[in-house]
């Protein structure tokens, strides 16, 4: 994964528009809170698969980053954004990591169901 560039990740956003896609999203303060803290509450969010159509994407502030989806009747977005890559399954791959290099939140696009 490379650091986001907003104008390249904005692109690749605006290539989804208006079409019918599946995305990830995944938060998770997983095992590393915890692990560190037996007091610390884990917390996690995972949908995968489920299919969106969004008529406005938009990708904002100075890192992390926060993308945001709006579909007809409602939002999707995720906050805490540092990374991405366009892969040549044509997938959006967007993901956060802390200070240590652990995921705290993923958000992905893809025209096609995601295998893994």
């Amino acid at each position: 994964m490379l650091p986001i560039n907003k104008k390249h990740v904005q692109a690749y956003l605006d290539q989804f528009l208006n079409k019918q896609v599946y995305i990830h999203l995944e938060t998770t303060t997983g095992a590393y809170s915890a692990h560190k803290n037996e007091s610390n509450m884990t917390v996690v969010a995972f949908i995968r698969n489920t299919k969106v159509a969004y008529n406005q994407a938009k990708i904002t502030g100075n890192g992390p980053y926060r993308v945001g989806l709006k579909m007809d009747e409602g939002w999707v977005y995720a906050e805490g954004l540092t990374d991405f890559l366009y892969n040549d399954e044509n997938q959006l791959l967007m993901a956060g990591h802390n200070s240590e290099g652990q995921l705290a939140i993923a958000l992905q696009i893809s025209e096609n169901p995601f295998r893994y």
